[in-house]
C-alpha cells in the first residue's frame, strides 16, 4: 500500500473562491469605478493563488467563504494589494515564457501547520525497523492537496543559469549532495543554499551501501554530515542512500548520524522522459520526484531543459511543486 492520501477534489485557492460568489455591488455615494471590497477582495483571492511566493514562506492567504483573505490589509488598502498582486503575477508569466514554458506553474498552497505522520512505507522495512526506531523510508507524502516534491541528486552538473531559472520561476527544491562530485565547487551549492534550498547526505562516495559493514557505511554517511555542517552550517535530517539501495546497518548508520528521514522517490525525471515506481504510472498527491544534477556530458540536454519536461507535465495535470521539508 502507497502512502498517500485520496485525490484532492477542492478547488484550488483564489480560482475557484473567486467563481460563483457574490458579484459587484453598488453602494449608494461610492465614486464611479471605485473598486467594492467584495470585488477587491475577489481579486486578491484570485491573485494570491497566483502570485509567486504564496505557501513558500511568505504571508498565507486564507479564504474562508468567499470572504477577503484573514491576514489582507484594510479596505482601504486592498486595491494597492490587489495591484502587487498582479504584478507579482505579471511577473511570474514573464519569468515562464523567458524560460520556455507551455504554462505559468501552480503555486503551492501554504504548508501545513500540523505535519503529516510519515511512516516506512509498506515493503520498505528492514527487520526490527520500529523497534530499533530507525527513520521511516518513503516515496510519498501522506497529503490529499495535489503537490509534487522536486528532489536533486549527486551535484556532478553546476549550471548557473539552473540557479537563475529557479529562482525567477520561484520552484523549491531539495537537494541530496554526495563529496565526490560537489568538492570541486563548493561555492555553486552555497549559492543554491542562500536561495533557500536545503542540501542533504547522499554520502561522501556513491557507494552501493549494503556491500559495505556497518562501520564503513556510517564512516560515508556520518562523513558527508560533517562536510556539509562544515562547509554550510548546518546539520542534514535527510538522507537518501545511494541509488535508492539500503539494508538495516544502512538506517542504523543513518540515524546515528542524526538522520530523521530517508525520502526515496515516486517517479524520476530525464531530459526525454519520465520513470515510474507505480504501475499506473500517474503522478499522485504528494509524490516525491527524483532528477539528478546532470548535463549535455550525460544527457541530450541540460538541466533547464529537464525542469521545462518536469514543470510542463506537473502543470498540465494540475500539480504544483512544494518544498519537501515543510512537509516533515
Amino acid at each position: 500500500m502507497r502512502v498517500v492520501g485520496q485525490n484532492d477534489k477542492k478547488r484550488v485557492w483564489g480560482v475557484g473562491w473567486a467563481s460563483g460568489e457574490a458579484g459587484e455591488t453598488r453602494g449608494a455615494g461610492r465614486p464611479r469605478g471605485a473598486l467594492s471590497r467584495v470585488r477587491i477582495g475577489l481579486i486578491v483571492l484570485t491573485l494570491a493563488a497566483l502570485a509567486p511566493g504564496c505557501g513558500q514562506g511568505g504571508d498565507s492567504v486564507r479564504p474562508a467563504g468567499g470572504q477577503p483573505p484573514l491576514n489582507a490589509p484594510p479596505a482601504r488598502a486592498l486595491d494597492s494589494y490587489a495591484t502587487k498582486l498582479r504584478a507579482a503575477h505579471a511577473a511570474r508569466v514573464a519569468a515562464a515564457k523567458r524560460w520556455g514554458l507551455k504554462r505559468v506553474p501552480l503555486t503551492a498552497p501554504p504548508a501545513p501547520k500540523k505535519k503529516p505522520h510519515i511512516t516506512t512505507r509498506d515493503g520498505f522495512e528492514v527487520d526490527g525497523h520500529r523497534r530499533l526506531g530507525l527513520p521511516p523510508v518513503f516515496t510519498t507524502v501522506p497529503t490529499k492537496k495535489k503537490i509534487v516534491f522536486l528532489t536533486i541528486d549527486d551535484g556532478a552538473e553546476k549550471d548557473p543559469k539552473f540557479l537563475r531559472m529557479m529562482s525567477d520561476l520561484r520552484i523549491p527544491y531539495t537537494a541530496f549532495l554526495s563529496d565526490y562530485v560537489v568538492n570541486d565547487d563548493y561555492g555553486y551549492f552555497k549559492r543554491m543554499q542562500d536561495r533557500g534550498v536545503t542540501l542533504n547526505n547522499h554520502t561522501l562516495n556513491h557507494p552501493y551501501l549494503p556491500a559495505l559493514s556497518y562501520t564503513a557505511q556510517k564512516r560515508e554517511i556520518c562523513g558527508m554530515q560533517k562536510v556539509i555542517e562544515e562547509r554550510y552550517g548546518t546539520r542534514p535530517v535527510l538522507f537518501r542512500p545511494p541509488f535508492g539501495n539500503y539494508d538495516k546497518n544502512t538506517l542504523r548508520a543513518a540515524k546515528r548520524c542524526g538522520i530523521e528521514y530517508v525520502p526515496l522517490w515516486n517517479e524520476e525525471v530525464f531530459v526525454d522522459h519520465w520513470e515510474y515506481r507505480e504501475w499506473d504510472r500517474e503522478l499522485h498527491p504528494g509524490d516525491i520526484v527524483l532528477t539528478h544534477f546532470r548535463g549535455t556530458d550525460d544527457w541530450d540536454g541540460t538541466m533547464r531543459d529537464m525542469i521545462r519536461r518536469f514543470l510542463n507535465k506537473v502543470t498540465a495535470e494540475g500539480y504544483a511543486v512544494a518544498r519537501l521539508e515543510d512537509y516533515l
